[in-house]
């Protein structure tokens, strides 16, 4: 008769845990604490950088661009990322290495190096082509009010995060039982896509629009290259003038994005359970 074993609780993966909330948690608290005046001995310590962020300058522009920017950067890379994978899957399988090497790319390409290139080439195509309906195509894809040239930049960013999402996602999938049960049923391509493929992908979906609004939110190096203030280049602006407000800032912009992921996690989690019942 075999022995009976017991299990002990992994108590290496409780240390892991602890040492990661350590991690993230210690410079978040000296982060408040710093906002807050704990530890300066010439101030009082108070809330006045967290209420004074309604009123601050320029803060509203920022979110106002920023959340313009990170809405159509989603729907560039959702618009293109979802066809082609579902293309490569369905139709053209040999493919599938080309993509995923095309869109894990801009994983080796370092943000600065990818700010001063576009940089570059706006400069050189404005000199080349002064005084041509380029030109002016040129000027308004750096329209100031909706960059363009910045939605590029972030979907080019954004595509290795999405696309790993979304395979993941349409791995958990029989993609081709699904989409030919809908088929002989008389279902119609876009009514395929709309009514059968698209909901059993509303997890991938959604996490890589929160991935993709969460690189737009942080994303510094390009946007200061190009000249334009969103909501991490206005955080940075104020920190020489308002140290504290510029961290209170971001600790707030910090917790949003924790929420937003919950939110997120949780609404996958809910219509899971939804559908096991």
């Amino acid at each position: 008769m075999a022995g009976l074993t017991t299990t002990r609780p992994g108590y290496g993966r409780w240390v892991v845990l602890l040492l990661a909330g350590l991690y993230f948690l210690v410079p978040i608290a000296c982060a408040f604490a710093f906002s807050v005046g704990i530890g300066s001995p010439r101030q009082q310590v108070s809330l006045d950088a967290y209420t004074g962020i309604g009123g601050a300058e320029g803060l509203a522009g920022s979110l106002v661009l920023t959340l313009k920017v990170a809405v159509a950067t989603i729907a560039v890379v959702l618009g293109l990322l979802v066809p082609a994978l579902l293309a490569v899957r369905l139709a053209a399988p040999r493919l599938r290495t080309v993509l995923q090497v095309v869109c894990l790319l801009p994983l080796v390409v370092p943000a600065v190096a990818l700010g001063a290139g576009i940089t570059t080439l706006l400069r050189w195509g404005a000199d080349r082509y002064y005084g041509t309906p380029l030109f002016d195509g040129l000027i308004a894809l750096q329209d100031p009010e909706f960059p363009v040239i910045l939605v590029l930049a972030y979907a080019v960013m954004a595509l290795p995060l999405a696309y790993s999402t979304l395979e993941a996602g349409l791995s958990a999938l029989d993609l081709r039982v699904i989409v030919e049960a809908a088929r002989s049923c008389g279902s119609s391509w876009p009514r395929t896509l709309i009514h059968v493929v698209l909901p059993n992908l509303r997890g991938a979906l959604l996490n890589a629009a929160f991935l993709t609004l969460a690189l737009v939110l942080g994303e510094y190096a390009v946007a200061a290259l190009l000249g334009y203030q969103p909501f991490a280049v206005w955080t940075v602006v104020i920190s020489g003038s308002q140290a504290q407000m510029s961290v209170a800032v971001s600790i707030v912009g910090l917790v949003g994005t924790w929420a937003l992921l919950m939110m997120v996690a949780a609404a996958g989690r809910t219509r899971r359970l939804r559908e096991a019942s």
